[in-house]
């Protein structure tokens, strides 16, 4: 078995690669093909607990959905080398799943050669086990100030022999320039890579875009093989940055649930499930005025973070630790996942220099210590006796993923001053005496359907459905003959 290999290049990051990859990757195996999923490298917070050879790994939440939406098994092969930034200069690198200090270390220019033989075996195994191998692309292959260190565009294409669209975002206009700056920028024998530019996010009538596409081939010799309409109900968590606010389905708002949206927020595309269920408004929150309005039966949130001290520091800088206080003592409830349940405790311990040492916002009588061992597991427990908001989930099982560094104890001398505490699950789980305070350790509980059920007697969109729909927009929009031309078949096969 030796794959075709089918390569979503973009124009600059955000144009659509992520999720017009997923698409690609649920249409082929609707073929009946086995397909898996490809991105070199990819720079994200968002991350997911797969299998390894080493036994469990991390790859990025993209791969992931992608993965599944190829109907195969996520593994760390999908995506060899993960970014995980904690400042704007240092990110923490994670090769095959396992987090590598010595490659952190290093500077980025540096770390090319010594990862590239990692990245071509992860790719080549996946060539020999698949029909199909859809690889996403990384920014734009036209950074020209990185063509020389390239381990994620053109490399992986030529390597691949991979087909390539390349595809950009209308709706910020200058649409053609990017397409034709982007293809005149490439070497000319990558340029005959490109075999159809994907114009995104397009609004309007598309009989107005002409002469352009006409024109743009006429420069380049490459057609424009879809014009996608602007589509912000997809579904599809998005990969990078914050997603908007609006919501997939019309309907009365009951609740708002606000999640604080701090620099180094993590693994937010698990907040996903909650945009897509018609009476809840998901609000991103970055300052006190967000949390102003919010009444007592809201939630505020506090996500993961991959620099815990830094933005507990941020916290504090915006005013909003006093505002989460006051949303508590207005009787209001307040989860914290993973780096917000560490916040949520008296102080952060970090004698290794993993993260940092801080005080805690003291909401919870829990003291965390960073350890230099990264818990990365995936976890099926059973909740126990829950009050307040979280108390539909007495006894309920639900599956999630843990990531993170440093362990979580109660302080059992603040029983004493009625500072209590009521571990709810061994080792992952505390709530406040008053049961308006929640805080565990694992991640995905809003995407377990039992879960959903139990919290907000809803249920939302499967991923299933998510991905059928991804793979029946493009098969609307996109011709069945350039689909199967890309991976060297003829349309009627």
């Amino acid at each position: 078995m030796t794959a075709q290999c089918v390569m979503v290049l973009g124009t600059a990051s955000g144009a659509g690669k992520s999720w017009l990859t997923t698409a690609l990757c649920r249409h082929y195996a609707r073929q009946g093909l086995k397909v898996a999923p490809f991105k070199a490298q990819n720079m994200s917070n968002n991350a997911r607990v797969v299998a390894s050879a080493k036994g469990l790994g991390e790859i990025g939440s993209a791969q992931y959905f992608q993965a599944l939406a190829a109907k195969a098994e996520p593994d760390v092969r999908m995506n060899p080398l993960l970014l995980k930034p904690e400042a704007d200069t240092r990110s923490q690198v994670v090769l095959l799943g396992q987090v590598n200090r010595e490659l952190s270390d290093l500077p980025w220019r540096d770390r090319s050669e010594k990862v590239w033989p990692h990245i071509a075996r992860a790719l080549d195994e996946l060539i020999a086990e698949h029909d199909v191998v859809v690889i996403e692309g990384a920014g734009s292959p036209a950074e020209i100030n990185l063509m020389e260190s390239d381990i994620v565009n053109l490399r992986v294409a030529r390597h691949a022999h991979a087909q390539c669209l390349l595809v950009t975002d209308i709706d910020k206009g200058g649409a053609f320039a990017h397409l034709y700056g982007t293809w005149a920028l490439l070497p000319e024998a990558d340029q005959r890579r490109i075999q159809g530019f994907v114009l995104n996010k397009f609004r309007g009538d598309a009989r107005l875009l002409a002469p352009a596409p006409e024109l743009l081939q006429g420069l380049t010799g490459v057609p424009t093989v879809a014009t996608l309409p602007m589509w912000w109900q997809h579904g599809l968590p998005e990969e990078d940055g914050v997603f908007d606010d609006r919501s997939t389905a019309a309907g009365p708002i009951g609740q708002t649930i606000a999640v604080l949206a701090y620099p180094r927020i993590s693994n937010l595309d698990e907040f996903q499930p909650l945009k897509n269920i018609p009476s809840v408004r998901l609000l991103w929150a970055r300052s006190p005025a967000d949390l102003a309005g919010l009444k007592a039966h809201d939630w505020v949130i506090l996500p993961g973070s991959k620099h815990t001290s830094a933005d507990l520091a941020w916290l504090r800088q915006q005013g909003l630790d006093q505002a989460v206080a006051q949303h508590a003592a207005q009787g209001g409830a307040v989860l914290g996942i993973c780096g917000g349940l560490q916040m949520l405790g008296q102080a952060l311990g970090d004698v290794h220099g993993i993260d940092g040492s801080a005080p805690g916002l003291g909401l919870l009588p829990l003291v965390t210590h960073f350890e230099p061992v990264k818990t990365v597991t995936r976890t099926r427990f059973q909740w126990g006796q829950l009050r307040g908001a979280w108390s539909s989930l007495s006894g309920v099982s639900v599956s999630g993923y843990e990531i993170h560094h440093g362990k979580t104890l109660a302080l059992y001398d603040a029983f004493a001053s009625g500072a209590g505490v009521q571990e709810v699950v061994p080792g992952l789980a505390w709530q406040s005496e008053n049961g308006q305070i929640l805080g565990t350790y694992v991640h995905g509980l809003f995407e377990d359907p039992v879960a959903l059920q139990a919290l907000f007697g809803a249920k939302v969109p499967t991923l299933e459905t998510v991905f059928d729909g991804l793979a029946d927009f493009i098969e609307t929009h996109m011709d069945a003959a350039v689909l199967a031309r890309l991976i060297g078949r003829s349309s009627d096969r």
